[in-house]
């Protein structure tokens, strides 16, 4: 085995680690792979024999690249996560392969992502690195030009803003799948008797078309959701719809003649739905590979 080809295998042991850095982060499948692409390209380029700790290098070069990615979103004005939703982690029945249980650790749900993307750049490295990576402030302070105590500081503004932000989900997914299971009863039925009954009083849906359908859209309250019950009843009686995990939530994934049409999270709280997030922009499924994985 030559040098590179042994760098090469350290690399992989590491990747689904990186991966799950950069998801974070980034709350982008596509983006994410880029980022820890970017940290091969650099170890590549690297004099490898100099690095002590390899793991913790990489995890240091995948923040810095993810930093870098998110201040150009931010420079650039570009649509960012808060007008669309960050992409899903999808598994067909209620087990995830390990690769996405090494993504989802923790339960890092779409609605979580979608409250880090409300962060600074630098707050949500902070946040991420410490607090979800347990990587001390001595190492990522070097990452956002700041002193330890600056970057701690950065860590507690981020966290103040997440505590609270987004419900805790009922740890039993087969009590998840209970409430799915009645929220799809009702909106097959069109009854808006048991769809009230299932939603909690700050329900919160938001819907992502893509562009062409208007972008990103938020209803909030159980009066404004469950007037969506006959969109609801469309497809639940239109659609070929499937039990999956959503970032570790139960879910379903809806399709008509095998063409992916949405992909729906739950988030389940205190026996209620939470959050109902909705993706069905068409480019953004068309990137979703399930054909791998088994029902």
């Amino acid at each position: 085995m030559t040098p590179h080809d042994f760098l090469a295998d350290e690399f992989q042991g590491h990747r689904p680690h990186l991966k799950a850095v950069a998801y974070r982060m980034l709350g982008s499948l596509t983006e994410a792979e880029d980022a820890v692409q970017e940290a091969w390209l650099r170890l590549a380029r690297s004099d490898a024999g100099d690095i002590d700790n390899l793991g913790g290098w990489l995890t240091t070069v995948v923040g810095r690249v993810c930093l870098d990615m998110l201040r150009a979103r931010k420079s650039r004005r570009e649509e960012s996560l808060e007008e669309r939703l960050p992409d899903p982690v999808v598994s067909l029945g209620d087990a995830a392969d390990p690769e996405q249980e090494v993504l989802l650790a923790d339960s890092v749900g779409l609605a979580l992502l979608v409250v880090l993307e409300s962060l600074t750049p630098a707050e949500r490295l902070a946040f991420v690195l410490h607090d979800m990576f347990g990587l001390p402030f001595e190492q990522i302070a070097p990452i956002v030009d700041r002193t330890p105590v600056a970057a701690k500081k950065l860590a507690s503004r981020a966290r103040l803003r997440v505590r609270g932000a987004t419900p805790n989900p009922d740890p039993d997914l087969a009590d998840q799948r209970r409430v799915v299971d009645a929220f799809l009863a009702a909106a097959r039925g069109g009854d808006l008797a048991a769809l009230v009954s299932v939603l909690d009083p700050g329900v919160l849906l938001r819907a992502d078309g893509g562009m062409l359908a208007g972008g990103l859209k938020v209803l909030g309250g159980v009066a404004a959701v469950a007037g969506q019950l006959a969109t609801f009843q469309r497809m639940a009686t239109s659609a070929t719809t499937r039990p999956a995990l959503v970032n570790g939530l139960a879910g379903l994934v809806n399709t008509i003649d095998d063409e992916l049409i949405s992909v729906m999270s739950f988030t389940i709280s205190d026996g209620r739905i939470a959050t109902i997030d909705i993706l069905s922009d068409p480019d953004r499924l068309a990137r979703l590979d399930l054909s791998r994985l088994e029902p």
